[in-house]
């Protein structure tokens, strides 16, 4: 039986989600929720909130405000593991092993670090001025989160991939140094939609709490009209053709409805539709999809004992899954109980020496591969190129359970390997077999 997908989104606990939040994550996360075959985590990352936000209450108050969005737009927490970051504390605890095989030359190339480098460049000033060990080591933390559930796929803007990234480096490090040839930690995938659509602001800039420019999404029904209300249009009077390219206005409208109602509204921007009259079309199709949620919403917000009941419940699945993989992890780099220690440590020794061991990469060409090196290092197997982590992953997972019995099934995944190195690629792959049955 081939085990669920696991698919794995965080949204950071600093402010209070706006319509393109809706449309660019939140919906999409609902609705891939209720996909079969797939294991959904839904986390508030309030630790990584502390990395940009001293205001304790603002930090509250937004992790109440996006739990009560994801809940009103239907998230249904009984379908999927929905949590807050801070109710796991295997979560920190998982960052300190991985913090301990990360390289700093890794963390010296995340974007937000050098961006902080190249300000303070810019401005003469000390190039660590306001670099927080927080701001430096966040690709660490959300790592963890990653990795903390085996997670296969993580839904991200393209400014984000390098943190998947750099968290497949950490787990390949891990396995490397501590997993004996086998995989503790799963290598995650990139999931980048780029049809997600991204909203103009009120101003036709993207629609950010920056540039405030956005328009609220379970605010008063009121502001919300008022606000698409002050969309900022042309001078082009009623009766007059106006374009729908570049139209803020039209794009919103085509993020909400579908092909015949986005062709109507374009033919009524051709037919020369007056701004206001646009722009009332506009609210009365938002408020279509977010009116019923509104009062959901609105509830939670009054209730927030409903919704702290529903996050402990969460943090309760989520750590059935963290605490045994967390003991795990603990027992593999050798915090464990001293009654043992010796016997294990023997143990470990004559596996790290004995058992050859699979390495994942991805090449500048995109793909995905893996070799397998005996214990002196001389390379016994090298696959070829996979579209994604997850099949090399399941490539070496049937090598290291089935041994040598996989290698017809996946000769076409395989470069040839040489008659001479056949006997000890045989003999390594019993080698992974026994130790997996062990």
């Amino acid at each position: 039986m081939t085990a669920p997908l696991r698919v794995l989104t965080g949204i950071t606990t600093t402010g209070t989600p706006h319509l393109g939040n809706y449309v660019g994550s939140i919906r999409a996360s609902v609705r891939a929720s209720r996909q079969p075959g797939v294991e959904s985590f839904y986390f508030l990352a309030d630790y990584h909130a502390l990395i940009k936000c001293t205001d304790p209450a603002r930090i509250q108050r937004s992790t109440l405000e996006i739990a009560a969005s994801w809940l009103a737009a239907g998230l249904d927490p009984e379908q999927v593991t929905f949590y807050r970051q801070s109710d796991i504390p295997e979560i920190p605890e998982l960052t300190w092993l991985l913090t301990c095989v990360t390289g700093k030359g890794l963390l010296n190339r995340a974007h937000a670090y050098k961006a902080m480098l190249d300000k303070n460049a810019a401005t003469g000033a000390d190039p660590d001025s306001d670099v927080t060990a927080g701001l430096f080591m966040y690709p660490v933390l959300m790592g963890a989160d990653i990795l903390m559930f085996k997670a296969h796929q993580v839904p991200v803007g393209r400014d984000q991939v390098q943190h998947i990234e750099m968290a497949r480096d950490m787990a390949a490090s891990f396995n490397h140094l501590y997993g004996a040839g086998q995989e503790l930690l799963v290598l995650p995938e990139a999931l980048i939609d780029d049809n997600v659509a991204l909203l103009p602001g009120l101003d036709g800039r993207k629609m950010s709490k920056s540039y405030d420019n956005t328009i609220a999404l379970f605010g008063p029904r009121e502001l919300m009209r008022k606000q698409i209300m002050g969309i900022v249009t042309d001078s082009r009077g009623p009766g007059e053709p106006k374009d729908t390219e570049g139209s803020a206005l039209y794009q919103i409208y085509r993020a909400f409805a579908d092909d015949g109602e986005a062709a109507a509204f374009a033919q009524a921007f051709a037919d020369g539709i007056a701004w206001g009259e646009a722009k009332e079309r506009l609210f009365e199709r938002i408020e279509r999809e977010i009116g019923p949620m509104r009062a959901r919403y609105q509830h939670l917000i009054a209730h927030p004992d409903e919704v702290e009941r529903l996050l402990l419940r969460g943090a309760e699945k989520a750590r059935a899954l963290a605490t045994p993989l967390m003991r795990e992890l603990r027992q593999a780099v050798g915090l464990r109980a001293l009654t043992t220690q010796a016997a294990q440590a023997a143990g470990d020794a004559v596996a790290k020496v004995a058992l050859p061991v699979f390495k994942q990469y991805r090449e500048a060409d995109g793909r995905f591969y893996f070799k397998l090196t005996d214990a002196s290092g001389a390379l016994l197997l090298q696959s070829l190129g996979f579209k994604s982590p997850r099949d090399a992953g399941g490539a070496v997972k049937r090598l290291q359970t089935e041994g040598a019995a996989a290698l017809d099934a996946l000769r076409e995944l395989l470069a040839p390997t040489d008659a001479a190195t056949l006997p000890a690629l045989r003999e390594a792959l019993q080698q992974l077999v026994d130790a997996s049955a062990a």
